[in-house]
């Protein structure tokens, strides 16, 4: 599914083990509880993506993709995150004010 248009899907609880979404526009799509083990997210574009819960998600996925803006997380994933990697949260347009975006 290398760059799929993928916007708006449902992937709640789905088994995405391994799977290949490198450079995808994933924008809104749901992965609430869904297994992302091993899953490419490479420059996949997160903007609005519900994550909570999402299973087996590790900050070397997260580090890779294109944006997490407007992405909901669990507080924690979000606390932890936002540090190391702030810019996947503000708006290229709004970067030179440093603004995170909900």
């Amino acid at each position: 599914m290398i760059e799929a248009h993928l916007e708006r899907v449902d992937f709640t609880g789905a088994n995405l083990k391994k799977a290949n979404f490198k450079g995808a526009n994933m924008k809104e799509a749901n992965l609430r509880c869904a297994n992302l083990e091993g899953t490419n997210l490479k420059w996949a574009n997160l903007e609005g993506a519900n994550l909570r819960d999402a299973h087996n998600l590790s900050f070397d996925q997260i580090s890779e993709v294109l944006t997490l803006q407007g992405a909901k997380l669990n507080e924690e994933l979000f606390e932890s995150l936002k540090e190391d990697y702030y810019a996947l949260f503000v708006a290229p347009e709004n970067s030179m004010n440093d603004k995170i975006l909900p």
